[in-house]
């Protein structure tokens, strides 16, 4: 039996990977700020759900230190961990940006999805078949103006899955995945963005003006499948475009 964690399923991204894995029948705990009230209706029991702001530390590690991963993980005998959630903010030049903002940021982006490896990695030492994927971006392997908070913090997961695929862990299969330029919230954030703020602000209304972004169904289905299939992490820093 196959379950999952996924983090950030009330929306976008995160809603259409919890929404492919339960299509699969895979039991889904997803942790996010808020619910998502038609996954819950339409798959019942199969979705529990936590209520939880991963940009909060304290909260998330006293979650992560709770016997809860065990108790949803227990009986599986493959398990999936998902990082998914992620803020673009704050966007602006270094030296513009407010540093409570910055903080938020890499607690969640990049201090939450550590923890929650930890944990996931720690609760499921006897199961033969365990996969950490995080939700990384062309943007960690790339200097673009205006994004030294999140070019940083998606660099960090590369390097974080980097490491655990060093640690030569049993069972263990981990990736890091940009998943390309997808039509959700994070995308609307940036093209309201001003030009003095990131200058590349043109290039991003560009491509939803000419249909040049992913929809979040199509990139979770394929992240899915990708997820579930032989291929996973035998690369560790990948790109969803690019997958044979």
């Amino acid at each position: 039996m196959t379950k999952a964690v996924v983090t950030g399923h009330s929306r976008g991204l995160g809603a259409a990977i919890a929404e492919a894995l339960l299509s699969e029948g895979i039991p889904v705990l997803a942790l996010s700020r808020k619910g998502n009230a038609e996954l819950a209706e339409r798959f019942g029991d199969a979705l529990s759900e936590v209520a939880m702001d991963l940009a909060d530390g304290q909260a998330c590690a006293e979650w992560a230190g709770s016997d809860a991963l065990a108790r949803f993980l227990d009986g599986a005998s493959r398990v999936l961990l998902v990082n998914n959630a992620g803020v673009v903010e704050p966007i602006g030049p270094a030296g513009s940006l407010d540093a409570a903002e910055i903080v938020r940021a890499v607690t969640l982006n990049v201090a939450s999805p550590i923890v929650l490896a930890n944990a996931f990695l720690a609760a499921t030492r006897s199961i033969a078949d365990r996969r950490v994927l995080h939700i990384s971006s062309g943007a960690g392997r790339s200097a673009i103006p205006g994004w030294s908070v999140y070019c940083a913090t998606k660099a960090a997961l590369d390097r974080h899955a980097q490491t655990i695929a060093a640690d030569d862990l049993s069972g263990v299969r981990v990736e890091s995945l940009a998943p390309g330029v997808i039509d959700t919230d994070m995308q609307a954030q940036i093209r309201a963005t001003s030009p003095e703020q990131f200058v590349m602000r043109e290039r991003f209304v560009a491509l939803k003006e000419n249909a040049g972004l992913t929809s979040p169904e199509a990139c979770g289905r394929e992240a899915v499948a990708h997820l579930l299939g032989p291929k996973f992490g035998l690369d560790t820093v990948t790109d969803l475009r690019t997958l044979a």
